[in-house]
């Protein structure tokens, strides 16, 4: 493990004890300063930079330490993708870690006893994230990051939640069980057409000359970057026409699997994709992200034939779906319109809305 470490004047020597506790322990650790407790220096600088190193991932974990350390777990959660907690106890850091997935740990030296600091390191450190239930609720709060964002799928193995009023008006509506399957199918298409709107808002572009019926002008066209949608059959079609209505030159593919009734592995029965695949940029279709299972194979699917940079788009998801596919996957984005509780005892999603195929087709 990788850990970027840094303190102000006030928590020099605890950050001192910590690096030499850390770095016994065989922990790879970089320290951003302060060199000093004799000169003043303003935490916010070194803050900024510890969070910054971990939210790119060139860091696992940060620690940060100032005379309470408020301001420096104040200064690091403005940095996008920085989650601290600041502790005062074992079970703070700890529960840090279990239910909330911190990622930087603050921490005082005017709290008096180095050693309990040092035992707070120590169980923040070795302690995981449980998941779970737990893993809808951080993801929300990384959906709400991404809306303030003008920058979608800049990093790989991502969840986007759009939370857009619209996009959860109808999102309500398809949850609705007396939404007729002509409403349904509609809705679908439309939602999908918001989401990846959303999605493509950093489609690269380029500067290009143009006569309007006044004069002429220079104006702006998409720089020539390749999409291509693949719906997993059956459900996904129905978000096709959606995306294609707003990305008509997008090349569309198609991957079909089955369960097998013994072993419950998904097989796959078709899978027709553009030749170029491997120079687009993929979007997977899938309405409901359940277990994950026929999602991660479709995306083997779509891999073993050359596509490189891979998207997943759902309507909604269920926290054991997005943890098998980041497991499977961790380069693949998961842009979804909800993120629900949980799975029951049928696999379906919790609250969800049934079974996406049978309420866009009226099958049964």
């Amino acid at each position: 493990m990788r850990l970027a470490i840094g303190s102000d004047h006030a928590g020099f020597a605890l950050k001192e004890k910590i690096v030499a506790f850390l770095r016994a322990d065989s922990i790879d650790v970089v320290d951003f300063g302060t060199d000093t407790s004799e000169v003043s220096c303003d935490y916010p600088d070194v803050a900024l930079q510890v969070a910054k190193t971990v939210a790119s991932g060139e860091a696992d974990r940060g620690i940060l330490v100032c005379g309470s350390g408020i301001g420096m777990s104040i200064a690091a959660n403005k940095v996008p993708g920085a989650y601290c907690a600041l502790c005062r106890s074992v079970s703070d850091g700890e529960m840090s870690r279990k239910h909330n997935n911190s990622n930087l740990l603050a921490l005082g030296e005017r709290s008096g006893d180095p050693d309990l600091a040092l035992e707070i390191v120590r169980v923040w450190m070795s302690t995981e994230f449980e998941g779970d239930r737990h893993l809808k609720r951080t993801q929300k709060i990384r959906a709400y990051e991404h809306g303030l964002s003008q920058h979608f799928g800049q990093k790989r193995g991502e969840v986007v939640i759009f939370d857009h009023p619209l996009v959860q008006h109808k999102v309500s509506m398809i949850r609705d069980a007396k939404t007729s399957v002509k409403e349904f199918r509609e809705l679908v298409q439309e939602i999908s057409s918001l989401m990846v709107y959303e999605i493509t808002r950093d489609l690269p572009l380029e500067m290009i000359d143009i006569e309007t019926p006044v004069a002429k002008t220079k104006s702006y066209a998409l720089a020539g970057k390749k999409l291509a949608i693949v719906p997993i059959l059956r459900a996904g079609i129905g978000m096709v026409d959606g995306i294609i209505n707003l990305i008509p030159n997008a090349k569309v593919g198609f991957v079909g699997l089955y369960r097998d009734p013994e072993t419950l592995e998904p097989v796959e029965y078709y899978c027709k994709l553009p030749g170029d695949i491997e120079d687009r940029e993929i979007f997977v279709l899938d309405p409901m992200l359940a277990t994950g299972g026929s999602a991660s194979a479709a995306i083997d699917m779509v891999k073993k034939r050359g596509a490189v940079r891979i998207s997943l788009v759902c309507l909604v998801a269920a926290p054991e779906g997005v943890e098998k596919i980041h497991r499977d996957h961790p380069d693949v984005n998961i842009y979804c319109a909800a993120l629900d509780s949980h799975l029951n005892d049928h696999g379906y999603i919790v609250p969800g809305l049934g079974d996406a195929g049978d309420r866009l087709f009226g099958t049964k």
